[in-house]
């Protein structure tokens, strides 16, 4: 009787928002139906002697079995509506806005009198979470906001220091070949489904389990998770993670590996991957930077910091940092399992800080919850709370090993909140979701409720203050740093100051001293004495880490007193940028070329230079090495690179440039291609 299914995957996945993915499986969202064929040998014998049922299977092993009946009559449960025809049936299949995501196998069965007459195989086809659908706990309603934080394949990620943000690129490639499936591999190779696949497979339905397991399964610190982190400076067994420029040959490498990490990565590295990952399945995602962002080991909401009287910092006595910046994700659902007034953005962490509940994840932990202070609410959020919150408490330990608190800097912490905006490469300061306005009194009962002890000596009571003003200074110049001091008593003040540049990475890591000064001077009343540092290249250019970043630590004394204020501040060297430049008409399926200029700025010869170039929709990873084995300085050089777009519309091609000494050189360019036959 039956003799065909066609699941019609080119139509569903057009309505499902998955033409993208695929067109020739079908790959599906929850809580819409979706229409199948089914050829008949003979229609009329069907309608009078039987009847038809589906049977899905899914999980491991297919151990869950769904029965899915005929029914007209609207429910909450799998379903389908049947319209014959001539010489084929017409299925509308419906799922609940609550199934399990994951891979589902179909068979068909004819029935009479409840006996199998035929039993017909009906395929494969993938089912995801579903932000077009309202009772879909991921459910947003803006057509715009779902343009970007589903269907972009392109990015930008923010970097820098908050006085200095700049922002990189970054290809999600969500729905490039291969990323469903390795986004389903990540999920079935978590600890709990593993342990046991049965659990696991019927809590996929439920968005905070599986962006949880997402948060864990993303860094590879305690299971088969995707990426390794490495902070250290040293790889050479692996990609040094500033020539990383997308998600899509991290999750390549990573399944073709059969499940071995792949090395290296750093919080941006994470937070990219994790967010291609959440907007494959179908949950709305962003990539969010912090500017000096506390890491709290301790959950004391606090982080000290210790100093010799040199102004050396001392490393073995702090557990705590704060890092320059820190990238993570938030993923949009409502949190039913939380009181009223928590649904929205979560935070997704995936980069290996801390363990929650024995594993190396953080998160979905509510922004609503970070601002209002309600460190109580799953999960993580005392983690959160501080990394955008927390005091910092400045200590200088003396010779004979006393300890002074030097000063405090309370509001240092979770500056300039970053995040993509919704329309071209622009970037939205989210700061106010996070925290109130400082000194206001919402402010201060958050911190209230929090516990958070203020330790802050006001400033207003201080009589000399320690600022630096803020610059930008271009890699491979020398240039001058000021720290600027002011007495803003009636009386003139004798004053020692101690200035020291060092180069740091991104997460706060010492790795040289650079530059040292120490003036006495008098601070005259009621005025303001800047004092220069400069920074010469011969000296920083060979101990700069991959971040280019530079750290100014100034402490300050008045002769006669013990008082002792401690300001830091962090330089972000402007890097040059590279020029990529489409020649000719792109069109679908037709060979098209990139020019990629770049003029070396330093003034030493750079060596072994190497281009990365990735888009979503037009290449895959191609690395091409330098025509020049040197580049002389001010020399430039020019590389062409062709490929053949695979996808029509508005795309982005991603450059990226290392050499030995010059490294995190980035450029991109919009590419819209036209339609065109394969």
């Amino acid at each position: 009787i039956l003799k065909t299914v066609d699941l019609q995957p080119s139509t569903n996945n057009r309505s499902h928002h998955t033409e993208e993915i695929d067109t020739k499986r079908l790959i599906v969202r929850r809580g819409q139906p979706f229409s199948m064929t089914i050829q008949c040998g003979d229609v009329s014998r069907l309608q009078m002697t039987g009847s038809l049922e589906i049977i899905l299977h899914t999980g491991k092993e297919d151990f869950i079995q769904i029965q899915v009946p005929q029914s007209e009559v609207e429910t909450d449960s799998w379903r389908f509506s049947l319209q014959a025809g001539p010489q084929d049936i017409l299925l509308n299949v419906y799922s609940p806005a609550m199934a399990t995501v994951g891979q589902y196998k179909m068979t068909v069965l004819c029935l009479r009198q409840g006996q199998v007459l035929q039993q017909l195989s009906g395929g494969n086809f993938l089912l995801l979470f579903n932000p077009w659908c309202k009772d879909d706990p991921v459910y947003l309603p803006q057509q715009q906001m779902l343009q970007e934080y589903i269907l972009n394949e392109n990015g930008i990620l923010f970097q820098g220091s908050w006085n200095n943000i700049y922002s990189v690129p970054w290809n999600f490639g969500q729905f490039e070949r291969d990323m469903v499936d390795i986004c389903f591999e990540i999920l079935d190779n978590s600890p709990a489904a593993l342990d046991d696949p049965i659990s696991d497979a019927y809590k996929r339905n439920d968005p905070v389990y599986v962006s949880r397991t997402v948060s864990a399964m993303i860094n590879a610190n305690d299971d088969r998770g995707v990426i390794l982190g490495r902070w250290d400076g040293n790889y050479e067994k692996g990609v040094i993670p500033t020539r990383w420029t997308g998600s899509v040959e991290i999750l390549r490498r990573w399944s073709r590996a059969g499940m071995k990490p792949v090395c290296y990565g750093q919080c941006w590295v994470f937070a990219g991957v994790a967010c291609t990952v959440m907007r494959c399945l179908g949950i709305p995602a962003r990539c969010v930077t912090n500017y000096l962002s506390a890491h709290d080991t301790d959950s004391n909401l606090r982080v000290d910091r210790y100093y010799n009287e040199s102004m050396e910092l001392l490393p073995g006595k702090e557990k705590d940092s704060i890092w320059n910046y820190h990238c993570w994700v938030e993923s949009w659902m409502s949190r039913r399992d939380l009181p009223i007034g928590f649904d929205g953005w979560q935070v997704l962490d995936p980069t290996p800080q801390e363990r929650s509940e024995g594993i190396y994840c953080c998160g979905p932990c509510p922004v609503k919850a970070v601002k209002e202070g309600r460190i109580d609410l799953d999960y993580d959020a005392p983690f959160v709370f501080a990394e955008v919150n927390a005091d910092v408490v400045c200590w200088i330990v003396h010779e004979d090993g006393r300890q002074t608190q030097s000063s405090l800097q309370c509001r240092n912490v979770g500056k300039c909140i970053s995040t993509k905006g919704l329309t071209g490469d622009t970037r939205w300061d989210i700061t106010g979701e996070y925290k109130y306005p400082e000194g206001s009194a919402m402010e201060r009962e958050v911190y209230t409720r929090a516990g958070l002890r203020n330790f802050l000596r006001k400033s207003g009571g201080q009589s000399l203050v320690l600022k630096m003003k803020d610059m930008q200074a271009i890699h491979g110049s020398d240039f001058d740093v000021f720290v600027e001091v002011l007495n803003r008593s009636s009386e003139d003040k004798d004053i020692t100051l101690t200035v020291v540049a060092s180069a740091v990475t991104y997460n706060g890591i010492h790795l040289y001293e650079l530059e040292r000064k120490e003036s006495s001077f008098c601070a005259p009343a009621y005025r303001a004495k800047k004092e220069p540092l400069r920074l010469k290249y011969e000296n920083y250019g060979h101990r700069l880490s991959e971040h280019n970043l530079i750290r100014i630590s100034s402490l300050l004394r008045q002769v006669g007193r013990s008082e002792m204020i401690v300001h830091e501040s962090a330089i972000s060297l402007v890097m040059p940028q590279l020029t990529v430049k489409i020649v000719g008409e792109p069109v679908l399926f037709q060979k098209l070329t990139a020019l990629i200029t770049f003029v070396n700025p330093l003034p030493i010869t750079l060596s072994g230079g190497t281009f990365t170039i990735e888009g979503a929709g037009l290449t895959g990873l191609q690395e091409v090495k330098c025509p020049d084995s040197e580049i002389k300085a001010g020399q430039k050089v020019v590389v062409s690179v062709s490929f053949q777009p695979t996808k029509p519309g508005l795309r982005k091609l991603l450059v990226d440039f290392e050499t030995d000494r010059l490294k995190d050189i980035k450029g991109s360019t919009f590419v819209i291609v036209q339609g065109g036959n394969q």
